[in-house]
């Protein structure tokens, strides 16, 4: 009796060890448990590219041609005949100023000259008369040298009133003020009425040529020297002068492209920059003399670069920039890198990429450089407000570790009462309990004759 008492007693005991034993990791492990995966991350696999770099330079748009209008002759005004801010063609009249005073002399000189030419006809018959009389014996060599003289100077009197009527032409033509070129005309600074006077500070209005237009943009000495170098060994291709791209102050870019035009062959001593000029076509007129751009300039090309997304580059603790690449054995190594510029949301790699590489551009939380990864190929871009792909799955991921925690805790906590239970020494109650029978289902009933069994 008593061993059969001890025997339910370890039986009790062995199963409850076995299951605490059950509950616990390890003995989930051993059940088949497997470790968890490698993290997810998010790579590009890049690719080698012939690139050409630029220079973004900021610039003023001038007009390609402007003519200050100013009078040259002094008046009032009496007539303005343009409209403001339109178009006008060479030699459209703009303004007329008051003409009476200039044709009054106009005709003062007309009358000067032909006064001067009658006596210039007087004293060259004078003189005619006075040579045949000398050929007679009859004059003297004086008076026919006084009468040669006295014509040369009636010749030079009709010269000089020639020049005094053709100079009142010309003021009385200027009453008239004409385009001295075509272009745009801006707002009229003088009004009907305006008394105006030759050569005066103020201009009457000014004309601007703006269709082809041009933008002057500064660059420093030390960037020039730069590129120059680097364009020894990386030759431009023959179109890069006619390649010229700008930025619009509203970040867009203008639909034409410019040319080249000149480089000021000369250092600015105060700011150390060289001023460079551009062409462009302006047929929509977008394009504003005073306006603020960037210019993209072509400065040098490279072949076989590495065009690295930027979200993959970042810099270790002295600011170098590094990046880590998923290997053949999808293992993280971090690489060095060399770069040239950006290049839109891209870095130029000279050096420390290859083509091939695998490039971590996202879950950078979740590695180590030597720790294995599983690398994910990035598709088309998230639509916006969307999160990437490779966030979404690191949410995943901590939502199911999130879950498997949570788990691991109930199984704790549900295993601890029982191990606590198998462990603690039973008390003399229970174990006297233990220890005593179990009072047999059928003691004292009747069996199936009625008869009542023998105890033992």
């Amino acid at each position: 009796m008593v061993i059969g008492m001890t025997s339910m007693k370890v039986a009790l005991r062995a199963s409850v060890l076995g299951a605490i034993t059950l509950a616990s990791p390890a003995g989930a492990q051993e059940q088949g448990g497997e470790a968890p995966p490698p993290p997810a991350v998010t790579v590009v696999t890049l690719q080698a590219e012939d690139v050409t770099l630029t220079s973004s330079l900021p610039g003023r748009v001038i007009a390609s041609a402007q003519a200050e209008l100013r009078p040259q002759v002094n008046g009032i005004i009496i007539e303005r005949t343009f409209d403001e801010g339109s178009e006008v063609a060479e030699g459209d009249p703009l303004f007329r100023i008051d003409a009476r005073t200039y044709e009054a002399a106009v005709a003062q000189a007309e009358a000067s000259l032909a006064q001067a030419e009658a006596q210039a006809n007087d004293a060259r018959r004078e003189a005619e008369r006075v040579e045949a009389l000398r050929d007679r014996s009859v004059a003297s060599q004086q008076t026919v040298d006084s009468a040669v003289a006295a014509r040369e100077a009636a010749d030079a009197a009709v010269k000089a009133a020639e020049a005094t009527l053709d100079a009142a032409r010309i003021d009385l033509d200027r009453t008239t003020i004409r385009a001295p070129l075509e272009g745009r005309i801006g707002l009229a600074l003088a009004t009907q009425g305006a008394l105006v006077t030759a050569s005066q500070a103020d201009p009457l209005a000014v004309i601007r040529r703006i269709d082809p237009i041009q933008v002057d943009v500064t660059q420093s000495a030390a960037e020039i020297v730069r590129w120059q170098r680097q364009g020894a060994a990386a030759a431009l291709p023959p179109d890069a002068d006619d390649s010229v791209t700008l930025q619009l102050a509203d970040g867009t870019e203008f639909d034409q492209t410019g040319s080249l035009m000149a480089a000021e062959p000369h250092v600015d001593e105060t700011t150390g920059v060289v001023t460079l000029r551009m062409e462009f076509a302006n047929p929509d007129s977008l394009l504003l003399p005073g306006m603020y751009v960037l210019a993209e300039i072509p400065q040098a090309k490279l072949d076989d670069v590495i065009l690295a997304p930027q979200e993959g580059v970042t810099r270790d603790r002295r600011g170098r920039p590094i990046a880590y690449i998923v290997n053949a054995e999808n293992v993280v190594e971090e690489r060095m890198l060399d770069i040239v510029q950006d290049r839109g949301n891209s870095w130029v790699v000279r050096e420390g990429l290859e083509p091939g590489d695998r490039l971590i551009v996202e879950g950078f939380q979740r590695i180590a450089t030597g720790a294995p990864v599983t690398p994910e190929e990035r598709q088309d871009a998230p639509a916006e407000g969307s999160a990437p792909e490779g966030e979404a799955a690191q949410a995943d991921a901590d939502a199911s570790a999130t879950g498997d925690a949570a788990a691991a805790g109930e199984t704790s906590a549900e295993a601890a009462p029982a191990e606590g239970t198998g462990d603690a020494a039973p008390t003399e109650a229970e174990e006297g309990a233990t220890d005593a029978p179990a009072p047999d289902a059928t003691e004292g009933q009747p069996d199936a004759a009625g008869d009542t069994p023998a105890g033992n």
